[in-house]
């Protein structure tokens, strides 16, 4: 392994890890507070084996119906755990390695669930965290920003929203300013998160000019990209090669929606958030571990997670427990976006019904080998993060393309 900045840890079965650090970091980390968008469900519907067809049938009755196909720009759905409940998954996990734990909680344009559990937890193993949607140019990119000043926090938190949410505050200058106030916060994290997914849909390259664009102009206020747990490993290599060629260290977010917890973590000698964050930010290093789950398909477990999120939840309080109560939709009655509910009394169509019946079944372990078998040799996990080899790219390469101010 030639890595200068990180040190990897590939894990094939549990392990105690307290002879190798103090503490386990997990990062990004989604509860029930996520306003996850729903605008990616006809490109991804249309790809899935049996889906496809369920999805098509009902487009055209959809379009018969209403003489327009179906508007998901606006239709959002949430995570089915609560901010707490996850918190006690992530530290469960972490603590069974040996290791204590400190969770940051980041979801969507919110620090409600992050909030909630350090009402519980000292703010040093639990720090007010969210996943900021930064518009950029035709695009946007999320950014991880961890440790908010207690204080501050809310008023921070309703800075970078209007930020987000205003238009005319999209620019180069604008955005240049609300990293440099985070960034004169010394406790403060921000991590660009899944730098290389084109979470846009707009082409891999179209997205990586984007990716240029950005790091040149906002790099410097970056302190690590993330190593995701629901991304490929082909791409997160790519991602560790181009943060060692920057100089930069990485960072692992699990990006966790549904019930399990985060397949990739953190470790460090540090008992605090906040001298995990010196550990970035001042001696640019990091330690990170990729957990046993992680090498298992990532399809399978991507379609896992999908339905544990479209799973009921008798347990859970009145209005969250059945799926379609978390997933709200603009149906065109002059109402806005509501739950699914709120129309379907009589409960879930058949059609979906038996769409969701197949994605349980293909993200179930019985399904697992064929995952197994379709996976390219590339994302394949390699068994040893010591003999991992990377090919860092020639910084002088990278140089012609970034500002020398992102790995100032």
């Amino acid at each position: 392994m030639n890595l200068k900045q990180t040190r990897l840890h590939i894990l094939q079965k549990a392990e105690d890890l307290a002879s190798k650090a103090k503490s386990g970091v997990s990062l990004h980390c989604h509860t029930q507070h996520s306003q996850e968008m729903l605008d990616f469900v006809p490109h991804y519907a249309e790809k899935l084996p049996i889906i496809a067809y369920f999805w098509k049938c009902e487009r055209k009755r959809f379009f018969e119906r209403e003489g327009e196909y179906p508007d998901f720009s606006n239709a959002f759905w949430e995570p089915p755990m609560s901010g707490q409940s996850v918190y006690d998954i992530e530290k469960m996990q972490i603590n069974e390695t040996g290791l204590n734990a400190i969770v940051s909680l980041t979801d969507h344009d919110t620090i409600d669930a992050a909030l909630e559990v350090n009402q519980n937890v000292d703010n040093s193993c639990a720090p007010i965290s969210l996943e900021w949607t930064v518009p950029f140019e035709f695009g946007f990119f999320h950014v991880g920003v961890h440790n908010l000043p207690k204080g501050q926090a809310v008023d921070l938190t309703k800075t970078l929203l209007e930020f987000t949410s205003i238009k005319e505050n999209h620019t180069s200058e604008k955005l240049a300013e609300m990293f440099g106030m985070l960034n004169d916060l010394p406790e403060v994290l921000l991590i660009l998160n899944h730098p290389l997914w084109d979470i846009e849909i707009v082409g891999k390259e179209l997205h990586e000019l984007l990716l240029t664009d950005f790091l040149k102009a906002h790099g410097r206020w970056i302190h690590a990209l993330e190593i995701n747990g629901f991304r490929s490993w082909s791409e997160n290599k790519a991602v560790i090669e181009m943060a060692e060629a920057l100089g930069m260290p990485i960072a692992t977010g699990g990006d966790r929606h549904g019930c399990k917890p985060n397949t990739v973590i953190n470790l460090t000698k540090a008992e605090t958030f906040e001298e995990f964050v010196e550990e970035i930010r001042v001696y640019k290093r990091s330690e990170v571990v990729l957990m046993p789950e992680y090498s298992q398909p990532l399809h399978s477990r991507q379609l896992q997670s999908f339905s544990e999120i479209l799973k009921d939840y008798p347990e859970f309080p009145e209005g969250k427990q059945k799926w379609f109560e978390r997933v709200h939709f603009d149906i065109r009655d002059g109402y806005g976006v509501r739950p699914l509910s709120v129309h379907w009394l009589n409960g879930v169509p058949t059609w979906l019904g038996a769409a969701i019946w197949t994605l349980g079944f293909l993200g179930s372990p019985k399904a697992r080998p064929i995952f197994n078998l379709a996976r390219k040799k590339i994302d394949r996990v390699p068994k040893d993060g010591t003999k991992a080899s990377f090919e860092i790219p020639d910084l002088d390469e990278v140089l012609r393309s970034l500002s020398s101010e992102t790995v100032s």
